[in-house]
């Protein structure tokens, strides 16, 4: 199943990487395909690490548009995070949210939609 076929992009917050991995295999079992799941975390090291372990996907220049990509060089980490859920269709209020959950050491797991 295409992600296209989802109404909305699917974000869930968990509290670490072990719970990061769990929903990333859960999304791709009810039909999202690996390219289409993304993993965020507070520190850009962690992301990488789960990201990894989970098969999922990195929000990059792909997804936020070299532009806000470029941007990210001079933004804070806060408005890094929020930069990049914007890009996968978040309103900003959501990414002020889920920031606010990274902040306290969540993970973000999101099946996103072309």
């Amino acid at each position: 199943m295409n992600s296209t076929n989802h109404a909305k992009s699917y974000a869930k917050v968990v509290n670490n990487g072990i719970q990061a991995v769990e929903e990333v295999n859960r999304l791709r079992n009810s039909g999202y395909l690996r390219d289409d799941i993304y993993v965020l975390a507070h520190d850009g090291d962690r992301t990488d690490r789960i990201a990894d372990t989970a098969s999922a996907n990195e929000i990059g220049i792909k997804e936020e548009g070299m532009f806000d990509a470029l941007a990210n060089v001079f933004r804070s980490r806060g408005d890094q995070l929020r930069s990049k859920i914007t890009s996968l269709g978040f309103t900003e209020a959501e990414a002020q949210f889920y920031e606010r959950e990274l902040d306290l050491g969540k993970v973000l797991v999101i099946a996103g939609k072309e």
